[in-house]
């Protein structure tokens, strides 16, 4: 599910929060073994990842873990907002530190999109 430039702002504004007062994993890796563990509050995915075989697993593995994914435009972002000099694939936060509400008001909007799928 690819949302609006305003909602890809908030979820990359979440990572850098989350990366500064909370915790996230970074990379398809690290993310996939939060994901397992049941320790992901949120997934953030990027669309631009080639091969998507990379990244292809994590939609289905969250859906069966019941963990909310978001997809996003860029990984060279999604790097940027998870403190990497380089792209990130996806990105598992697992303590939205001072966050929290911006990943409550995330979820909504996910869940929101979903029941009009």
């Amino acid at each position: 599910m690819s949302m609006e430039k305003e909602f890809v702002e908030k979820v990359y504004e979440l990572v850098e929060l989350a990366r500064g007062s909370g915790k996230i994993k970074k990379g398809t890796n690290e993310t996939t073994k939060a994901v397992e563990r049941g320790i992901a509050k949120l997934v953030v995915i990027a669309e631009d990842v080639n091969p998507p075989e990379i990244v292809m697993h994590l939609p289905p593995l969250c859906k069966e873990k019941g963990i909310p994914f978001v997809k996003v435009p860029s990984k060279q972002d999604l790097g940027s907002a998870a403190g990497l000099e380089v792209a990130a694939a996806s990105v598992a936060i697992v303590d939205a530190g001072e966050g929290k509400n911006l990943l409550m008001e995330i979820k909504k909007e996910i869940e929101k999109a979903e029941k009009k799928e």
